[in-house]
């Protein structure tokens, strides 16, 4: 006697990526600034806070690309970059 153990049929959901999850830039339409901002991070001895300028760039063109989800920079941490006004001190 052969039955099929048949233990519920699931189907894949497909879902979006997790937060952080996002595609390559497999066309290289953000390659420049991605090389201006890894030039920054080796001349500063890879101190990133010395190259939040080309770091907001390189984001900003991969949100404009469909490269990552949109989100506001100051969501992203780059809220005294957009305004013109100098970080404050908390």
């Amino acid at each position: 006697m052969s039955t099929a153990m048949n233990f519920g049929s699931k189907t894949f959901q497909p879902r979006p990526p997790d937060k952080g999850s996002f595609p390559l830039d497999h066309f290289g339409e953000c390659k420049s600034f991605k090389e201006k901002f890894m030039k920054c991070l080796r001349d500063s001895k890879f101190e990133n806070a010395l190259c939040r300028k080309e770091s907001k760039a390189y984001l900003e063109c991969r949100m404009e690309r469909q490269l990552m989800a949109q989100e506001p920079l100051e969501k992203l941490g780059f809220g005294d970059l957009t305004d013109g006004k100098p970080k404050r001190n908390q």
